[in-house]
């Protein structure tokens, strides 16, 4: 059963907390000692860095956004670890001298699950107009929202050290870009948008979501 505590701070309840307990507890049971994942393990960290070494392409992917690190976030309305850039290479075993860049992703419009702050929140009826109201795909619950805040924006640029960003939902917050795939074709609103957060954050905007198809992107590296 979830306590009223956890229940407070928005837990999924997938088991992440209770797992990384165990392991600060020194209890833990790993990967290594389950014969039936054998196959499936290796050393995660001497695979990384010698993919490095060779000169190959290596990508770490994180999750979740800043503000629920337990360390950077809106404690204690965080999630169970770190998951800053810097946590993403740690937990791969990759040093921060081998990371060429640092991309962080944005969405266009802020969302939150549970409870904790979400600056300028919006009634539910409001969002729902706008067509920001989501529902979490792992839990079903009903996200709440915000527009883009540039000081949350800033803060976890500084954080990360991020070198570029994504921008992901332009479409959601401006219908006109649906579907676009070249810069040049989106409005104008948009474009200003984006230079604003350029300007703020201080980083590039280098690839923009117009659409849930995998192929619905802007890539201004090419």
């Amino acid at each position: 059963k979830t306590s009223a505590h956890l229940k407070g701070i928005g837990t999924t309840g997938w088991g992440v907390g209770p797992a990384i307990e165990e392991r600060v507890r020194r209890t833990a049971k790993l990967a290594k000692d389950v014969a039936e994942l054998q196959p499936y393990l290796t050393d995660v960290a001497a695979e990384a860095n010698n993919a490095i070494d060779e000169g190959k392409k290596v990508l770490l992917e994180g999750t979740q956004g800043l503000m629920l690190s337990l360390f950077y976030g809106t404690y204690p309305y965080v999630t169970g670890r770190d998951t800053s850039a810097s946590a993403i290479c740690s937990e791969a075993g990759v040093g921060p001298t081998k990371v060429d860049n640092v991309l962080i992703v944005f969405k266009s419009f802020m969302t939150r699950v549970g409870a904790g702050p979400l600056p300028g929140e919006l009634p539910k009826e409001e969002a729902v107009k706008r067509g920001w109201f989501e529902i979490a795909a792992g839990t079903g619950r009903e996200r709440r929202s915000a527009p883009f805040n540039f000081e949350i924006a800033k803060r976890a640029v500084m954080i990360n050290g991020a070198t570029m960003a994504a921008l992901t939902k332009l479409d959601v917050v401006y219908p006109k870009c649906k579907g676009i795939r070249k810069y040049e074709d989106l409005p104008q609103e948009a474009k200003e948008f984006i230079k604003e957060i350029e300007r703020q954050v201080g980083i590039p905007v280098v690839l923009i979501g117009t659409g849930q198809d995998a192929l619905d992107i802007v890539d201004r590296r090419i």
